[in-house]
């Protein structure tokens, strides 16, 4: 009797590459999921940092101003660096590159829990925008090279365990940072080095893939002129400020909008966020399907210009709507990032790593900005005029309407 062994996870990584070159349209969802798994555990780590800001602020008596400057430390770096990474690894594919960038980020929150002082608080923030900076062109360039013709799902199920980690993190933080303290920030880098070991394992089918890909078909145009292209691209990034320039004033800031508004306590207050976050994840998934469906520039116009009526209620309603209105605006605004990435891979195909890394990285930086400049109005007018403020950002989804018609649309 022959006995059948149980395939190892290292096999199944193994294996996929020769059926990926037997048939390139196949979409290997055993490496989405992986890579969305990570994704979830390296934006959990993030999350946790802007979950923590309510107690930092009480331990070290930040202002909204210093907390905004972490935002940036974070964020910035991340900006910065993502399209250098995406550059640099179009020309020289590194997939390993994936586990190093982990790693930073774990440094990064081992900083976080025992430094003793402002400045390394920052340091702390910075070391986990470097690992989002060397995670996130990577990772979507893994993403797309394990799609098969279904771009949106893949780039959607990526996203949606990072937006599943921006959502379990204020949850986590509400019940050990916020009761235990400062160091058990600590404890988050078990999951990192969970993810270093999984993504070891997906750089592995990565560099198979590397090394099967002169044996593919060329990638050709989209017959767009350049100039169109370049346009194209400055209306996406309008776009890409819009949504992450609103979203950084629901990150960084609601928790505190809760707790003066509604005279919340921390716990309370995190929970909201969460359900925000969780709505947002949902709304990640929902773009990449419809998307493959009618086409990224639908799905564009709709999430961003649709969430207005919402973004301008919010300021002026009580508990009960203000929960109802962060959903209906995680869901619909989140679902535009997965199909402004598609499009913008298909606008210039070829460079997938360059993409990602500066739309990631754009958004990071407008993310990072945006929390600076919120914090310091914060601090001269008070909380709820930022959000005020902010209501009126969707409006620029009007940009929308002058996006090209790409073939698949």
């Amino acid at each position: 009797m022959t006995v059948q062994s149980t395939p190892t996870p290292d096999a199944a990584f193994a294996a996929a590459p020769n059926a990926g070159a037997a048939n390139p349209l196949r979409t290997h969802y055993t490496v989405i999921l992986a890579i969305a798994l990570c994704h979830f555990i390296n934006d959990v780590m993030q999350s946790v940092l802007s979950a923590s800001y309510p107690v930092m602020r009480d331990e070290f008596g930040l202002s909204f101003t210093q907390i905004g400057l972490m935002s940036l430390a974070f964020m910035g770096t991340a900006s910065v660096l993502q399209p250098l990474v995406g550059v640099i690894t179009d020309k020289r594919p590194f997939p390993q590159s994936l586990t190093l960038g982990m790693g930073s980020t774990m440094l990064g929150l081992l900083l976080l829990a025992k430094a003793p002082n402002y400045p390394l608080l920052l340091a702390g923030a910075a070391l986990i925008g470097i690992g989002s900076a060397v995670f996130h062109p990577e990772a979507s360039r893994v993403a797309r090279a394990a799609a098969g013709r279904r771009f949106g799902t893949a780039q959607s199920l990526f996203q949606v365990g990072g937006n599943a980690g921006h959502a379990a993190g204020p949850l986590l933080a509400a019940f050990i940072v916020v009761p235990l303290g400062r160091p058990s920030v600590a404890w988050f880098a078990v999951l990192a080095m969970i993810g270093m070991t999984i993504l070891s394992q997906v750089g592995r089918w990565y560099a198979n893939q590397e090394r099967n890909k002169r044996k593919a078909a060329p990638v050709t145009g989209n017959g767009l002129p350049r100039r169109r292209i370049v346009i194209t691209i400055s209306l996406l990034a309008i776009l890409v400020f819009t949504k992450n320039a609103y979203l950084a004033s629901i990150s960084a800031y609601y928790t505190f909008f809760l707790i003066e508004r509604f005279e919340l306590g921390t716990q309370a207050a995190q929970l909201m966020l969460f359900l925000f976050l969780a709505s947002s994840a949902a709304g990640v998934i929902i773009g990449g399907l419809v998307g493959d469906r009618i086409g990224t520039r639908a799905v564009i116009w709709v999430s961003i210009l649709g969430v207005l009526p919402f973004s301008l209620a919010l300021p002026h309603v009580d508990l009960f709507w203000t929960g109802v209105m962060t959903v209906f605006i995680g869901v619909i605004l989140s679902s535009a990032f997965p199909a402004i990435i598609v499009f913008a891979q298909e606008l210039v195909p070829g460079r997938v790593g360059l993409i990602a890394g500066v739309f990631f990285g754009m958004a990071f930086g407008i993310g990072g900005m945006a929390a600076a400049g919120l914090g310091v109005l914060g601090d001269i007018y008070g909380i709820d005029f930022v959000y005020q403020l902010c209501a009126f950002l969707p409006a620029l989804g009007i940009f929308a309407i002058f996006l090209p018609r790409l073939s698949h649309d």
